[in-house]
């Protein structure tokens, strides 16, 4: 869909060409900024995950230094080295491009626009019909290929645009769908697991019958040019989706995924006094009360809003709570308490904003370090028996280090140092440690994740994947305690093909050839599985995620032929966890 069918255009000025840069260089710079930069730096450049890259903040640095940073990229961040893509040349050029970029076209969101994308896949009372499942999940039909909607697990194959579902009983890959470019996450329908809904950095919603042979997509709904968060509301009457670009929130029929409503974030006030648009960052649900809540991330706000009011009103704005809001985790303490508190990251101002849905007002700033840049992921709450409180966790993207502190008195208690800045941490009840990726550490660290010990919260050991082989370690002796053949191999190539109204790509039924230059593994996003006995780490540049014990952290299996994995969700894991 074209984007002047989807979206409202303000303002339209001439664009600046993409091609009169850098001698020898044939790059379209605007088109290559929008599919490999955008998503951290901002679609206007604006900065977030990544620095702001508007003309006036890069002139205060040298076109030479700008140029070495996009080919050897920069340690501790999210920046990575571009050499193998770009040439002398292509960086230059792009800097060009950077330096002489002007904000020309200004997006509104818009509720005819999005709800004329909406569109049915499948007829979803048929397939309901056709493939029952009973109120606990269980599949009530022969031949089904699972046992149980939770035993199914998501899996995001970034670069192909593909959301899988895999039986994670097995390490099966049941289907493998295209649903936008850059899925970014799917999640569940707490109420009815058997339906799961995915967002793509791209803007499209699109929902799925795990349920059905195959999971098919029921419908799918064009949100903005590009998103990031998602959440269905514990009732199953709602989901919310969060966009970059235009900046807002869209609210939609969670049975039919029809647009219900939109939240134009065009026009907000920032925490600098001035009026400019926001991205919508997270988007949580919570079991505390009948409230979506999101984060205007420039903005420096959180909105609530109650889906149980005629119109779904916004009926908190909680302000100032600090430069570029990001991710989100709700808290887990048993009682009346539990998901009444959103931990926000403000990677702007390193620190995690906590928010009260009871009050609707800010209840404390958790400081997490100068520079930190807390990136919390899906974040770790759990009870510390010794301690007899509530632990919650964050990672630091730009250095090694996981922050930990109490709820709700939300004091830190311990920093615990890793092997390099990381986007990841979690947990589950079965497994005795929090899993902390190092995603974003030199490239001889990136391939280790740590398990921290949720009593002790010190180190105990380390999953460590070379180019050739695994090793679980441990921490303190350093003593190896499992090595295993982590050979890579080829992807086997197939076709895509029709399934109904979309398109799948099937999974391959071996392996290809060992790869002969083998890369580093680059490792991130742990998600317990198979009933806890298992968790899943991606390893986003050999194509595979790995398997694992939770209980003692031993590698168990691969499951390969992936392409860029990132994001796994654990329908059963999640149906305990609020907000997730």
């Amino acid at each position: 869909m074209k984007l002047n069918k989807l979206l409202s255009i303000a303002a339209i000025t001439a664009l600046t060409a993409s091609f009169s840069f850098a001698g020898t260089s044939s790059m379209d710079f605007a088109k290559k900024y929008e599919k490999e930069c955008q998503g951290c730096h901002g679609p206007i450049h604006q900065g977030g995950v990544g620095s702001d890259l508007r003309p006036k903040a890069l002139k205060k640095k040298s076109r030479e230094f700008l140029a070495e940073t996009i080919l050897n990229g920069r340690d501790n961040t999210a920046m990575p080295a571009w050499n193998s893509t770009f040439s002398k040349d292509d960086a230059t050029g792009m800097i060009d491009y950077l330096m002489d970029w002007k904000n020309t076209v200004e997006l509104k969101l818009d509720f005819d626009a999005v709800h004329k994308s909406w569109t049915k896949l499948a007829d979803r009372e048929a397939l309901a019909k056709k493939y029952p499942v009973d109120k606990n999940g269980n599949l009530q039909y022969k031949g089904a290929e699972v046992k149980n909607v939770k035993d199914i697990t998501f899996a995001t194959e970034r670069d192909a645009s593909l959301v899988d579902f895999i039986d994670s009983t097995t390490g099966k890959v049941l289907s493998r769908h295209k649903a936008g470019f850059a899925v970014h996450v799917t999640v569940t329908n707490k109420n009815e697991p058997r339906y799961a809904y995915s967002i793509s950095r791209s803007g499209r919603l699109t929902m799925f019958d795990i349920a059905a042979p195959g999971q098919p997509a029921l419908a799918s709904v064009q949100v903005g040019q590009e998103s990031r968060g998602l959440a269905v509301s514990p009732d199953g009457k709602y989901v919310m989706a969060g966009n970059y670009n235009p900046g807002g929130a869209v609210l939609c029929d969670a049975k039919t995924l029809e647009p219900l409503k939109v939240y134009d974030t065009s026009r907000v006030i920032d925490t600098d006094g001035q009026i400019g648009p926001s991205r919508v960052a997270y988007i949580a649900d919570t079991p505390y009360g009948p409230y979506f809540s999101f984060a205007l991330k420039d903005a420096g706000h959180v909105y609530i809003v109650d889906y149980s009011k005629p119109d779904f009103p916004i009926v908190g704005d909680v302000p100032n709570i600090g430069k570029v809001l990001h991710d989100a985790f709700l808290n887990e303490n048993e009682g009346e308490d539990f998901g009444r508190y959103v931990q926000v990251a403000s990677q702007g101002s390193d620190l995690m904003g906590i928010v009260d849905q009871k009050t609707m007002k800010l209840a404390a700033k958790v400081h997490t370090g100068e520079k930190s840049k807390p990136h919390p992921g899906q974040g770790s709450s759990w009870f510390n028996k010794k301690m007899g409180k509530q632990l919650n966790a964050t990672q630091s993207m730009n250095f090694g280090q996981v922050v930990i502190w109490t709820s709700p008195d939300w004091k830190i208690v311990k920093k615990i140092k890793t092997a390099g800045g990381g986007l990841f941490v979690g947990t589950g009840e079965d497994t005795p440690w929090i899993w902390s990726d190092c995603v974003l550490g030199k490239p001889d660290k990136y391939n280790e994740v740590y398990l921290i010990n949720k009593e002790t919260l010190e180190t105990d050991r380390i999953i460590k994947v070379g180019k050739t082989k695994g090793q679980l370690i441990d921490a303190k002796t350093k003593k190896v305690l499992q090595e295993w053949d982590a050979t890579q191999h080829e992807k086997v190539a197939v076709n895509e093909k029709a399934f109904g109204k979309e398109k799948i790509l099937p999974m391959p039924d071996k392996v290809g050839a060992a790869v002969k230059d083998p890369v580093q593994p680059r490792l991130l996003h742990a998600e317990p599985a198979n009933h806890g006995k298992w968790t899943m780490i991606s390893e986003w540049t050999t194509g595979r995620i790995g398997i694992y014990e939770s209980e003692t952290g031993k590698f168990v299996k691969y499951i390969e032929n992936l392409t860029t994995p990132t994001f796994t969700y654990s329908v059963e894991h999640r149906q305990h966890i609020p907000g997730a």
